[in-house]
């Protein structure tokens, strides 16, 4: 593999080379560093801890727990490479109390070469290894030393009858343009897991997804291995992640709660989609149209968020095709309560459409047969998954924007969110008929990616020119969406200047009020802030909390607000607005 130039004018290294590349030759890429039993390394006092020891030190991205099972979890950490001695093993602890004096689990992990080949990350999986519906604390300990202690969760069993399942509910953090108190304030929330919808990640170090309105951060420098503003090898996505890792919020978020993590564009390119004509992705990037660069850049970008997040998903590097290589859909089951159904929206999709219409492309009704977002095994999937479900709430973590999303009123509207499902209406309408026939109850969306708070309803069909033209009838309502909003990332308002001083206040009501007038399914919309949604289920209803945290501030002490509240009974289709019962709670 050839080398590129890079901005000094000097040949680059090949993509996805490192110190360790002739480790990566030797190894199957993605193997996982295994535990052991402790036994079989004899007498060695692996776990007696330095109390007064600083955690940091050996593991400067602490901890997380990810991909909950009824009998277990992913616990990821990673060491720092001067601390690494590959004579020196890493154990791992699980217990019922912080003390740890109720151990339920110890391992050892003495496979150095898996380690250093993946960045110094570790993954341990205990599916099989504990109870369902149970909480624990566990560490990793190295040489004497003791990572901050996690909290992690196992899901209810199959025949379980939880009493309410409650998700955090996060996406789009730029670590550039912003601070993450509102991590803080989840590390802290009342809630059994974390659903990520993508974003994890920035891939540039500059401010090319920044606004008008966007602040300057201290402390928020980044800068790539490669030398260039957006990444262009293994080695970027890595440090990208580690950067990432080392915010304390971040870090505490994750270390006290497991993690449900999907991805969307910004874990690999800005806008990424797969093009037929060349049977490889592209995206906005400055080489985003030359197909062997971006192939290999994309798959640098999964193996990266592979080591990093501890997701269980099915990987093989080795498959024929990226599409091949990665099954980041899947579903999981809270018992008799739940089922949330995650899904890929960026391998399978195709090229966006145009947001504003033109003489050949006049709004989605326009939209040329055969596109898809989803493909087709995976679509299918997924309508088989929500129409089959037999649990009281079938929930959709979908990455983007599923309900239709317009300015203006008829001939004149224009869709400004293409790369959501608004560019992708004829697949949309199969999974929503789909839905409607077999008369799914307690159907729900959970999305990010648009930077803003929508509350809305799902419908078998929208009237108007977003699925059809004139003399469309409305469509019944089958079910509600929930979107919540970046953590820091670019929003409407901010990229126009909008959200400081008397602007905010005279557009933040005006466009409240304007985008539900052109969008009747829509009940509630701003784009004015940033922060996080808590989604609660019980047997007896669905809530949606949205949150506004500061992020113009460095502190756990940032300002939150609760922006909207509302409730949806089990066995309707209907949102009643409670925000202000959360606003005085």
């Amino acid at each position: 593999m050839t080398g590129e130039r890079g901005p000094n004018g000097r040949d680059e290294p090949a993509r996805g080379t490192d110190d360790h590349a002739e480790l990566l030759s030797e190894l199957d890429s993605h193997d996982l560093a295994v535990a052991m039993d402790p036994d079989e390394m004899g007498d060695t006092d692996v776990f007696g801890v330095d109390d007064d020891a600083d955690p940091d030190a050996v593991f400067p991205q602490s901890v997380a727990s990810g991909g909950p099972t009824p009998s277990g979890v992913i616990l990821w950490t990673r060491v720092d490479p001067e601390r690494f001695d590959p004579a020196v093993p890493l154990g791992v602890q699980v217990a019922t109390d912080d003390g740890f004096e109720d151990v339920v689990y110890s391992g050892l992990v003495t496979d150095s070469d898996s380690v250093r080949a993946h960045d110094y990350t570790v993954k341990v999986d205990l599916d099989g290894d504990l109870e369902p519906d149970s909480e624990y604390c566990y560490r990793f300990v190295y040489d004497g030393i003791a990572s901050r202690t996690g909290r992690c969760r196992t899901l209810p069993a199959p025949d379980d009858s939880p009493d309410s399942v409650r998700l955090a509910v996060l996406t789009c953090q730029n670590y550039l343009n912003g601070y993450f108190p509102a991590l803080g304030y989840v590390a802290e929330a009342d809630v059994d897991f974390i659903v990520h919808l993508g974003d994890f990640i920035y891939e540039s170090d500059d401010g090319h997804f920044r606004g008008l309105g966007s602040y300057d951060y201290e402390g928020r420098e980044l800068s790539l291995p490669s030398g260039h503003a957006r990444v262009r090898t293994l080695a970027d996505y890595r440090y990208l992640h580690r950067e990432y890792r080392t915010d304390r919020f971040l870090q505490r978020a994750l270390e006290s709660h497991t993690v449900i993590a999907g991805w969307d564009d910004h874990e690999m390119v800005n806008d990424l989609y797969w093009d037929r004509r060349t049977d490889a992705p592209a995206g906005d990037h400055p080489r985003g149209d030359d197909p062997e660069f971006m192939t290999q850049l994309t798959a640098d970008a999964m193996h990266a968020w592979w080591e990093y997040l501890p997701a269980r998903v099915e990987y093989d590097p080795g498959g024929d095709s990226l599409q091949e290589r990665f099954r980041l859909w899947r579903s999981l089951e809270f018992g008799d309560l739940l089922t949330l159904a995650m899904t890929d929206e960026r391998l399978f999709r195709d090229p966006p459409r145009e947001a504003i219409p033109t003489p050949d492309n006049v709004g989605p009704h326009r939209e040329p047969p055969g596109r898809t977002m989803l493909g087709e095994e995976q679509r299918e999937w997924l309508v088989d998954t929500i129409t089959e479900c037999e649990r009281t709430w079938t929930v959709w973590a979908d990455e983007v924007l599923t309900v239709p999303f317009r300015l203006g009123s008829g001939p004149l509207s224009i869709y400004p969110v293409q790369c959501g499902w608004d560019g992708y209406t004829r697949e949309r309408q199969r999974i929503s008929e789909a839905i409607a026939e077999a008369d799914v109850t307690n159907y729900v969306t959970l999305t990010g990616d648009m930077h803003c708070y929508i509350v809305g309803y799902q419908q078998s069909s929208y009237p108007g020119r977003v699925t059809g033209g004139k003399g469309v009838a409305q469509g019944e309502r089958i079910g509600v969406e929930f979107m919540t909003p970046a953590l820091t990332s670019l929003n409407v308002a901010e990229a126009l200047h909008l959200t400081r001083g008397w602007r905010g206040r005279i557009t933040e009501p005006l466009l409240s009020k304007l985008v539900p007038a052109m969008n009747p399914h829509i009940e509630f919309f701003d784009s004015h802030n940033w922060g996080y949604s808590v989604v609660e289920f019980t047997p007896e209803a669905c809530t949606y909390v949205g949150y506004a945290v500061d992020k113009t501030v460095d502190s756990a002490d940032a300002d939150r607000d609760v922006v909207a509240a509302y409730r949806v009974p089990e066995g309707e289709v209907e949102l009643e607005d409670v925000t202000a019962q959360y606003r005085t709670s």
